[in-house]
């Protein structure tokens, strides 16, 4: 007891004499503490009822200047729109349009074998595989494993096939007589040269669903450890080569970086179906004037996705404008040549014979379907440089 009593009078002595050389509190003053504003009470049936936090749009100064232009009602559907396809958050959506144009493309392609008489068993093959691509995407937009796994088999088997297509179709016309030698006159009058690539839009569009997320996907996922696990099942029987630039297209894809690409594919679809316009409505003759609106659209949609290519202000200004040309151009050529159907002997009494032998009546669609193409290519984010 007597040493630690010792020890704190030492203590209280130090502390003494120490004192007078420390500064005092005034010299420091303290600052005055914020005031925290009070919180407001909020019921469990208002915190019920509040929507989900979204994020903020970053990209809304990059949205294109027409969407400016559309009522207010519109402007916030296409917002969404617009978010979901930069993000590729828009799988069931394509899975649906590669089915639709499938479907287009099969019923175009089953009437114009028929006035061929289905001559070639090969013949058959494009009737049998697109409505493969319909049921594909028809059902990819309900179930997230075909549009993986059935999706793309249906949509690689369309590309394919139209690249055979392509050549016999080649093949038919050196047959005819005169062959290459006479190409205008053999182009028009045999098989139409570029139809079987037109028939492969579904395809592309299929096989680009297939690497897109779904709308009901988190707008931004956790980092994935291991790419492989979320590429199609397909991928892994590739050499490990192009499972490299598998796993990189698939990636780009997922986030909607896939403008460049797209906008070239857009100018190579409106050259084909300019050169199908021309020689189709040249065996008219060019009777009514408006059949001259595909074939002047045409150049205008491709050098727009050539320059959409090399420059990101043609690609959300020119590109949009041209395609949304292309499409009113394909949906205007849709009714002419409807009422080029009825116009014919028997009209609608004899549906099937006057749409057989009469105009076209889904090439328009399908020259609309070039529209899609550079309207979707216009909102895509652009490819990271390498």
């Amino acid at each position: 007891m007597a040493v630690t009593s010792s020890l704190n009078r030492l203590k209280d002595a130090r502390e003494r004499a120490l004192r007078p050389l420390l500064p005092s509190q005034d010299a420091y003053p303290r600052a005055p503490r914020a005031k925290m504003p009070a919180i407001p009470h909020i019921s469990r049936s208002v915190r019920a009822s509040r929507a989900p936090i979204e994020w903020p749009p970053f990209h809304a100064k990059l949205r294109p200047a027409w969407m400016s232009l559309l009522p207010r009602a519109i402007t916030h559907e296409s917002i969404v729109v617009d978010q979901h396809i930069r993000e590729g958050r828009f799988q069931r959506s394509l899975a649906l349009i590669a089915g639709l144009s499938g479907l287009l493309g099969g019923l175009e392609v089953t009437y114009e074998h028929y006035q061929g008489s289905y001559s070639q068993r090969v013949m058959y093959s494009p009737v049998l595989i697109s409505p493969m691509l319909v049921v594909a995407g028809v059902w990819g937009y309900f179930n997230r494993r075909v549009a993986r796994t059935l999706l793309p088999i249906s949509s690689v088997a369309l590309l394919v096939d139209g690249a055979t297509g392509f050549f016999f179709h080649i093949r038919g016309i050196a047959r005819k007589p005169g062959g290459w030698r006479i190409p205008v006159v053999n182009i028009v009058m045999g098989p139409p040269l570029f139809a079987p690539l037109l028939l492969t839009i579904g395809g592309f569009l299929g096989l680009m669903a297939t690497f897109l997320r779904r709308e009901d996907d988190p707008c931004y996922a956790l980092p994935n450890l291991s790419p492989r696990s979320n590429m199609p099942p397909w991928l892994g029987w590739l050499p490990r080569g192009l499972i490299r630039e598998g796993l990189t297209l698939d990636h780009e894809l997922r986030e909607g970086r896939f403008q460049r690409t797209l906008a070239g594919a857009t100018a190579a679809s409106a050259m084909l179906n300019g050169m199908e316009s021309l020689y189709s409505h040249y065996k008219n003759n060019f009777r009514y004037g408006v059949e001259w609106l595909p074939i002047l659209i045409a150049p205008a949609i491709a050098f727009a996705g050539i320059g959409a290519i090399f420059s990101r202000t043609v690609a959300r200004t020119a590109l949009p404008v041209a395609s949304v040309a292309a499409t009113v151009v394909g949906a205007t050529g849709f009714v002419f040549h409807v009422r080029g159907i009825t116009r014919m002997p028997g009209g609608l009494r004899k549906p099937l014979y006057n749409v057989i032998y009469g105009p076209p009546i889904f090439a328009p669609l399908l020259y609309a379907a070039t529209g899609f193409l550079g309207v979707l290519a216009s909102l895509m984010r652009r490819e990271k440089q390498g």
